[in-house]
């Protein structure tokens, strides 16, 4: 079973308008809501694509209770703990010539619900994936995602981690099975600015020397590169298409990858071309991708090219 955590949800507010004016009044097109956060996001991709997963995390207030209603209406399979206090966040999202976010700040996780989220991590076993996605509330120790891997590496629960920064770095002497940061999150790790394939490789090799078993670096509209744990070098381009919303596109990759690998018997070249796939699916569509969107994406010749 694949769990993912989601510390920080968020009810997504999307508004669709053909401009926007800073200090002005604008006025939506259209406009959407949506359950939001990055481990929701690879849940509810998986289950689009045929693989359970069940989502963990904090909820709080009003908007917590419509964040798993739409979690919910949407396939989810929810086991959140509700706060006692506050209000989860709303994300407003822009969508104009430009995106634009206001990501609110989410309420205090307090030690008793943290030791509560840890009890139910505790009863996964080697069978199981543990994700890992997203910020961490001020709340919390930035010491979590490395305390989580920490209670569960010896237990044999493949562990896959996408967070930035200190975040990351922390997992990695746990040997997590999959770590995806982007081109700019990568560069960020080591202060460079990151252009060729040489200097991206060069620098998940040191991830991977530090612990991480595959990197899979997103590279936006030119694809993506994975170094394996087996020391192959897989580099696919994005298939072609019309950016809409890039919000949830590498948490669709994350999805796509674990269904590929999985669904193959562990090929990596599957799992990345359905990684691919999944992000590029849900980058041209307003919200999460469909298992019907990344179909037709790869039928009508969007299947993934050799870069």
């Amino acid at each position: 079973m694949i769990y993912t955590v989601t510390f920080n949800p968020s009810l997504d507010y999307v508004i669709h308008l053909p401009r926007f004016v800073p200090g002005a009044i604008n006025r939506s097109g259209t406009e959407h809501l949506y359950p939001g956060g990055k481990g929701i996001n690879v849940a509810l991709v998986l289950g689009r694509l045929g693989v359970p997963a069940k989502m963990l995390g904090f909820t709080a207030g009003f908007t917590g209770r419509e964040i798993e209603r739409l979690c919910r209406l949407h396939g989810g399979d929810c086991a959140f703990l509700p706060l006692p206090d506050g209000n989860s966040r709303i994300n407003v999202k822009i969508s104009a010539a430009e995106e634009t976010a206001v990501n609110g700040l989410g309420p205090a996780i307090p030690a008793e619900m943290l030791r509560r989220l840890q009890t139910q991590i505790d009863a996964l076993g080697p069978r199981d994936t543990l994700v890992l996605a997203g910020s961490i509330p001020a709340s919390l120790s930035q010491d979590i995602y490395k305390d989580l891997l920490a209670q569960t590496a010896p237990k044999g629960v493949r562990g896959v981690v996408d967070a930035t920064g200190g975040l990351l770095r922390m997992v990695l002497p746990y040997r997590p099975f999959l770590i995806k940061p982007n081109r700019e999150e990568l560069g960020e790790l080591f202060g460079k600015n990151l252009e060729g394939e040489d200097g991206l490789l060069a620098c998940a090799r040191i991830l991977q020397r530090e612990g991480a078993r595959n990197i899979l670096v997103s590279l936006g509209g030119d694809g993506a590169l994975l170094l394996t744990e087996e020391g192959q070098v897989l580099r696919r381009g994005a298939p072609t298409g019309t950016l809409v919303n890039s919000v949830g596109a590498g948490d669709s990759m994350v999805a796509g990858f674990l269904a590929g690998y999985d669904g193959s018997g562990g090929d990596y070249i599957r799992a990345l071309e359905l990684g691919l796939l999944a992000g590029s699916a849900t980058a041209f569509h307003d919200w999460l991708a469909t298992k019907q969107d990344i179909d037709t994406l790869q039928a009508r010749g969007g299947s993934v090219a050799r870069a």
